[in-house]
């Protein structure tokens, strides 16, 4: 994966692929991380082992674009390592790419709102479907009653059909597979 295609990707396609492709998991967060009262000695070794240990690794990059949404890392404080760069490193790309990271902050928030609304309307959805229309003393007719709830699911339909297609245009899935 390049830092490009990296950059493009929203929060939880980040997220999963390092969950999915990550060799770090199998160490134990130690390695990347300098322990309290460590002499600096022996963190930069450590520090040098772990950005050896990411380089060359397929989600190297996701995990850093990962870090620098985070905010991870700091320039006064070297205490750990992730993507491949020491904490003062994501400070200072950070502070490079300031606007950049801010676009796709804000794009992986309105798309978090967006999968909320999305899974919202679904579950409305399915609980509309299911549910039998009964009537009581004074009500409309069952027929009545039905026409109503189809109106309601076909609103519903639509509705989400509006946020799908946004979301498929937005990413590049214009056409369902």
């Amino acid at each position: 994966m390049t830092s490009t295609q990296a950059r493009r990707m929203r929060r939880p396609v980040l997220q999963a692929t390092i969950d999915a492709g990550a060799r770090c998991t199998q160490t134990g967060p130690d390695l990347f991380f300098r322990a309290d009262g460590e002499p600096p000695a022996t963190w930069q070794a450590q520090r040098a082992e772990a950005i050896g240990f990411c380089h060359g690794r397929p989600v190297r990059t996701a995990c850093e674009e990962l870090a620098l949404r985070d905010g991870d890392g700091n320039d006064r404080v070297d205490d750990l390592v992730r993507g491949g760069r020491s904490g003062s490193e994501l400070a200072a790309l950070r502070e490079l790419q300031a606007q950049r990271l801010a676009a796709a902050i804000t794009a992986d928030e309105a798309s978090n709102t967006e999968w909320k609304k999305l899974t919202g309307l679904a579950v409305e959805l399915n609980r509309e479907a299911r549910r039998m229309p009964t009537r009581s003393g004074g009500m409309p007719h069952q027929a009545e009653l039905l026409r109503q709830q189809n109106e309601r699911i076909a609103e519903l339909a639509a509705k989400l059909a509006v946020v799908r297609t946004a979301r498929r245009a937005r990413t590049g899935w214009e056409v369902a597979a």
